[in-house]
């Protein structure tokens, strides 16, 4: 299912309109939740990128630093077409840094922020923060007023974007092939068994928006932490359970499917083990491939949305999002892209 096949929240988006129609219509800043400790043998960077890609980055620095790619480290791969903000350490021992001001790129700014005890590894950090700017807009604006408040106070389905899954969507037919028994390299095949648990994912939730379940209980639920990737249940639905569910510190949950049976129960269980099925042959390569059964929210709530339109037909909307979230997936309930 593509993303423009997976179902509203909220009806058919109000608005048509060009995202990224230059690199700064689309702003990310890294959240670490960290900073530099201030020893160690790793520089900690804070890099500025205009256009860039995140791996294209490491090794430019590794090189201008005068040590081995895999010396460099970063939380998580960032958007080429965008302006990004984002910490990245390369290991020094024993040298001091060189003078990254210097460093060769116009479109890479290169900020030293202290030394660190330890390498960046990928998905240590707390979240993003998004400046996304939608220009040549063709829609009701009145509608989409509506459609902003009803995001702000409901969230969105927490789909994975279809970045997860390749260009045209083609990692889950590789994911097929390779459960076949393709062969393919370490890092591909992580990839590849990511997309295989996003697809079964974003087929459960689908299920849920169409029922109007992905943002309220069904029997047999499993509740996932705001914030964190812990869940609990099931267990009856209680008053307290209703009073977290709607400040949004607790939220329904689907899989991320592996080996073994899924925690939900009852019609919750139910939908999971049919949506699997249809996809026998990817949740059958996960539990040999001997993934463990994990859980991921059904709702997303963007942190400190808002929005403000501009002069010559432009909207601007900025929000925060957790670490795994997309940016997109908010996006894609306001404006057809």
């Amino acid at each position: 299912m593509t993303d423009n096949e997976l179902p509203f929240a909220f009806g058919e988006p109000p608005l048509r309109a060009h995202l990224r129609t230059q690199p700064e219509d689309f702003f990310v800043e890294e959240i670490l939740g960290y900073e530099a400790d201030g020893t160690g043998e790793h520089a900690f960077l804070r890099v500025e990128k205009r256009g860039a890609n995140t791996d294209w980055v490491a090794r430019e620095l590794a090189k201008f630093a005068g040590t081995a790619p895999m010396n460099v480290g970063y939380a998580g791969m960032k958007d080429r077409h965008a302006v990004t903000r984002q910490v990245f350490t390369v290991q020094l021992p024993g040298r001091a840094d060189p003078d990254w001001s210097a460093f060769p790129h116009a479109d890479v700014r290169v900020e030293s922020l202290g030394r660190h005890s330890r390498k960046i590894k990928r998905g240590a950090l707390r979240g993003n923060r998004f400046v996304l700017v939608l220009r040549e807009l063709d829609g009701d604006r009145a509608a989409a007023e509506t459609r902003l408040r009803q995001i702000a106070e409901h969230g969105v389905p927490n789909y994975f974007g279809e970045q997860r899954f390749g260009l045209g969507g083609n990692n889950v037919a590789q994911a097929r092939a390779m459960f076949g028994g393709r062969r393919v390299d370490r890092d591909k095949r992580s990839i590849l068994l990511s997309a295989a648990r996003s697809h079964i994912f974003n087929g459960v939730l689908a299920e849920r928006v169409i029922s109007g379940t992905w943002n309220a209980p069904m029997d047999g639920e499993i509740w996932s932490l705001e914030g964190s990737r812990s869940w609990f249940g099931p267990e009856p639905f209680s008053d307290a359970l209703a009073e977290r569910l709607a400040r949004f510190d607790i939220h329904p949950s689907g899989p991320l499917w592996g080996r073994g049976e899924t925690p939900a129960a009852d019609a919750a269980g139910d939908l999971e083990r049919a949506v699997a099925a249809r996809d026998e042959d990817l949740a059958k390569g996960l539990a040999d491939a001997r993934m463990d059964q994990e859980r991921r929210a059904l709702r997303l709530q963007p942190r400190e949305f808002a929005w403000r339109w501009l002069d010559g037909d432009a909207l601007e909307v900025s929000f925060g999002l957790p670490a795994g979230a997309y940016a997109t997936t908010v996006i894609r309930e306001l404006a057809v892209t």
